[in-house]
C-alpha cells in the first residue's frame, strides 16, 4: 500500500543544513513517501507534510525563514509544517508564534540539536499507518515535544546513501565551534566543537565510492576544528587516512581557516585526487577588524598559508568569505580587505554586510556603519569579484579539465552541465557523443567564458 503523503523541503543555509536535509529526504523516499519541488503545484493536492531547515548566520537569512513559513501556512491550508536547523534552536518561541494556534496547530519545530529525531519520523508514519490529517496532527503535537522519546545526541547520523539534490555527496565530519568569534550565532546553535571517528568517515566514503559517486565534499561548521578518534586525528591526517583507504573517489573540502595551511596540510592537499578548489573564512584584512572579530590569525598569516598552497597546486580556485560594514570599519580599514583580495585575485568572493545577532559580543559595539554603506562594500566587492573570475576564466581558457556532470541543458539537447574540479561552471557541448549520468565524471576543454555559466566547453 502506497504511503498517503506528499512531503516537500526546503533548505536554508550552508552545505551543512543541506546534507543534513538530504538525510532527512532520504528517510523518507526509502518508506515510499512522495517527494516533491518546494512549490510545486500539486501542493494543494493530497496530505502535504512540509519541512523546512532553518538558519541563523544573518539577520536576513531568519527573515526569508519567517516569511516561507508564513507563506506556507498561508498557501496550504491544509499542510502540515515541521522547522527545524539552527534558528529554530535559538529562536523557537518566535516562530512557533507564526501559527496562532487557533483549535488546529499545524506548524511544529524541532529545535536544532533535536533535529536527528526526525530521521526517525518517516518509519513511525509507516508503521503507526497514519493515513488521516487530523491523525497526523494528534501524533504530532506529542512526538514534537519529544517527551516519551528524547533525542540520542549524535551529531553524525546524517549520512544519506542517496542524494536526491546533488550530484555530488557530502559527509559531516564535525559540527559545532569552539572559536569565539564576536559575530557568531551559529556557535550557540550548534554547540561545542565535536568529530566523527575517522573510521566512521572511511567507511561512510568508502560506501559513497562502491556506490558509484565520484566526488564527495567533507563538511561541517568548522572542519578546521577537525579532531577525530582515540589519538585527536587532524584533518590533515583524516585526509591522508581517506586517500589511503579508497582508490577513486575526489575529495573536495568546504570552508577552512587560514590559519589551517601550513606545510604538512598542504603536502597532503596536493594529492591528484584533492580538488584543487579552497575556500577561506577571511572575513577582513585589517588588524584591527579582525581583532575586533576575535578571529585567531593576522592579515600577513593568511596570506603567508595562501602562497604556500599556491605553491603546491597549479592555479587552484580560492574563495573567501568576506564581512562589511563591521562595527569600526573604517574606510581605510575596508580599503584593506579590497587591496587583499584583489592582490589575491580571489574569483570567488561570498561577500554581505554585516549582521547583527542577538547574544553575541558584536551586538553591543558602537561605531557602527550605515546599512548604505555596508551595502556599498559589498558592491565593490561583488564587482571585484567578477573581475578576478573572469582573468580566473581566461587563464583556463584553451586547458583540459576533469569535471562532473550535474545535470542535462534543457535548452540544448546535446549539452550538459558540468563542475569543473576547480569550481567552474561549464555548459560542455558533447559533440554528439552519448549523454553522460549526472554524477559521472567527462574531460572537457575550456572555450570561453560565457554569461549563464563560467565557460563554455567541449568534452573531449
Amino acid at each position: 500500500m502506497s504511503v498517503p503523503w506528499i512531503v516537500s523541503f526546503y533548505t536554508l543555509g550552508c552545505k551543512l543544513n543541506q546534507l543534513e536535509s538530504e538525510s532527512i529526504v532520504h528517510a523518507f523516499r526509502k518508506e515510499g513517501f512522495t517527494i516533491i519541488p518546494w512549490g510545486e503545484k500539486c501542493h494543494k493536492q493530497g496530505n502535504l507534510l512540509l519541512l523546512i531547515n532553518t538558519c541563523t548566520v544573518t539577520s536576513k537569512s531568519e527573515q526569508k525563514a519567517r516569511r516561507l513559513i508564513r507563506k506556507a501556512l498561508k498557501d496550504y491550508p491544509e499542510a502540515i509544517l515541521i522547522v527545524t536547523g539552527c534558528y529554530a534552536q535559538m529562536e523557537a518561541e518566535v516562530l512557533e508564534s507564526l501559527d496562532p494556534g487557533s483549535s488546529r496547530k499545524r506548524l511544529f519545530i524541532i529545535p536544532g540539536d533535536r533535529k536527528n529525531r526526525i530521521l526517525e519520523l518517516p518509519v513511525l508514519l509507516s508503521n503507526l499507518n497514519i493515513r488521516y490529517q487530523e491523525d497526523l496532527l494528534k501524533f504530532l503535537a506529542v512526538w514534537a515535544k519529544g517527551e516519551n522519546n528524547p533525542a540520542i545526541d549524535d551529531s553524525f547520523c546524517f549520512s544519506p546513501g542517496k542524494f536526491s539534490f546533488h550530484s555530488r555527496a557530502f559527509i559531516k565530519i564535525q559540527d559545532g565551534c569552539d572559536n569565539q568569534c564576536s559575530y557568531c550565532r551559529t556557535r550557540f546553535a550548534r554547540g561545542k566543537s565535536r568529530s566523527i571517528a575517522p573510521e566512521e568517515a572511511l567507511s561512510t566514503l568508502y560506501t559513497l565510492e562502491n556506490g558509484g559517486y565520484e566526488e564527495a565534499v567533507l563538511t561541517g561548521v568548522n572542519i578546521s576544528l577537525y579532531k577525530g578518534g582515540q589519538k585527536s586525528m587532524n584533518l590533515a591526517e583524516l585526509l591522508y587516512y581517506l586517500l589511503s583507504g579508497t582508490k577513486r573517489i575526489r575529495i573536495r573540502l568546504s570552508s577552512i581557516e587560514p590559519e589551517l595551511f601550513n606545510p604538512a596540510f598542504v603536502s597532503i592537499i596536493s594529492h591528484e585526487r584533492v580538488r584543487p578548489h579552497f575556500h577561506f573564512s577571511i572575513q577582513s584584512a585589517s588588524h584591527n577588524i579582525l581583532s575586533r572579530m576575535k578571529r585567531s590569525y593576522t592579515p600577513e598569516e593568511a596570506l603567508e598559508g595562501i602562497m604556500l598552497l599556491r605553491s603546491a597546486r597549479d592555479d587552484p580556485f580560492l574563495g573567501c568569505d568576506i564581512i562589511t560594514g563591521f562595527p569600526g570599519e573604517s574606510p581605510k580599514e575596508f580599503e584593506k580587505t579590497y587591496i587583499f583580495c584583489q592582490n589575491i585575485g580571489f574569483p570567488g568572493i561570498h561577500v554581505f554586510p554585516f549582521s547583527r545577532r542577538p547574544g553575541t559580543e558584536a551586538w553591543n559595539f558602537k561605531e557602527r556603519v550605515s546599512e548604505r554603506e555596508a551595502g556599498y562594500r559589498v558592491e565593490k566587492l561583488v564587482s571585484l569579484a567578477q573581475i578576478n573570475r573572469s582573468i580566473y576564466i581566461e587563464r583556463w581558457t584553451g586547458r583540459t579539465v576533469e569535471a562532473i556532470v550535474e545535470k542535462g541543458e534543457e535548452q540544448h539537447e546535446h549539452t550538459v552541465q558540468a563542475l569543473s574540479a576547480n569550481y567552474l561552471k561549464l555548459l560542455v557541448s558533447l559533440n554528439k557523443k552519448p549523454l553522460p549520468k549526472a554524477g559521472s565524471l567527462i574531460q572537457c576543454k575550456i572555450i570561453e567564458k560565457t554569461d549563464r555559466f563560467d565557460a563554455l566547453a567541449e568534452i573531449v
